[in-house]
């Protein structure tokens, strides 16, 4: 699971971090100008808050925390400076039960002082949920609601709430909510997505499309549509969509590897399934299903040395894979 940061504080489960294309060159260039400005200015707090954000909302915690525990250093008495120091600190993944509890002192000193300050009740409420004291969660997130009705931050750490306690009807209701107040938020219709493709509901397709369109040069996205597609039989569709993540990132494995796992176990076209399969392996050589299926391409061909070749390349990455273990040891 991933922990959605910033004062969303969501469990999106099966999201990648990928960027790429031209997105990951305007994110280069946005972080070299973010950089440069906080080196001509390095005690700006004003600069120092807008670099730090910069990078939480891009999971960069190093940088993210460097900025905001320096502003906090400068100016304690200032709650923008409190509440992204205390975001960073409950939102990075190696994060301890001690910096929970740190920053939900800094956010019981913001709120004590802005009682409407609906990021802070938020963030609030997610240190709770991290605790699992779900009750006192929903407080917050209630009281956030009650100064702000239309609050998507809060409907989403409502829908993460009840998914974790397995109330899936009030998760589902939940992120609707958050998109009906935000139709541009993408990630709330990929976490519906997600929902309806764990129930094996081919809806989920329709969810994915949608959070295509809004970002249609993500990798996160394309790839979960890709594999609804091939999961409910659309397998030229899916292959389409794979073909896009290729040329968006000729580097991103998953792409190829599910082209050859098409082309070999859904149209028996051999020979186009190692191809995709080998296209895999040079940008991830310790992939182990891609080691593992392409012996079975080579026994399929009769080709008992490339098979028992590949067999041992899996083993190699992971001695403890069972079915190339057993492959071998029949072919042998």
């Amino acid at each position: 699971m991933k922990i959605w940061t910033g004062t969303l504080a969501i469990v999106f489960l099966g999201l990648l971090t990928i960027r790429c294309g031209d997105k990951k060159g305007k994110i280069q260039r946005e972080s070299q100008n973010i950089d440069t400005l906080l080196m001509k200015y390095p005690d700006s707090i004003p600069i120092l808050l807008k670099h730090g954000n910069y990078y939480f909302k891009r999971y960069n915690f190093s940088k993210a925390l460097s900025s905001a525990a320096k502003a906090f250093r400068l100016d304690s008495t200032n709650m923008d400076a409190r509440i992204l120091y205390a975001d960073v600190l409950n939102n990075r993944p190696n994060r301890s039960i001690e910096e929970v509890v740190t920053a939900q002192r800094h956010f019981a000193y913001v709120i004590e002082r802005q009682p409407k300050n609906t990021r802070a009740l938020v963030s609030m409420a997610s240190t709770f949920s991290l605790m699992q004291d779900f009750d006192m969660s929903f407080k917050y997130i209630n009281e956030a609601l009650r100064i702000d009705p239309r609050y998507r931050d809060a409907y989403i750490l409502k829908g993460t709430n009840y998914l974790q306690l397995n109330k899936i009807p009030l998760a589902k209701s939940s992120y609707e909510t958050a998109v009906q107040q935000d139709p541009e938020f993408y990630e709330a219709y990929v976490a519906l997505g997600n929902l309806y493709q764990k129930e094996e509901n081919p809806i989920c397709i329709e969810y994915y499309t949608t959070a295509a369109t809004l970002a249609p040069k993500d990798l996160n996205v394309l790839y979960l549509q890709a594999y609804a597609l091939q999961y409910f039989g659309k397998s030229e569709e899916a292959l389409q969509k794979y073909r896009e993540m290729y040329l968006l990132d000729d580097s991103f494995a998953m792409a190829q590897f599910q082209q050859g796992f098409i082309k070999q176990f859904y149209q028996n076209d051999i020979d186009s399934a190692i191809i995709f399969y080998d296209r895999a392996l040079l940008q991830e050589p310790t992939f182990v299903e891609a080691w593992h299926n392409l012996g079975m391409c080579y026994e399929e061909k009769k080709e008992k040395s490339q098979a028992l070749q590949s067999y041992s390349k899996a083993l190699k990455y992971n001695p403890n894979f069972q079915k190339s273990r057993d492959a071998a040891n029949k072919l042998k």
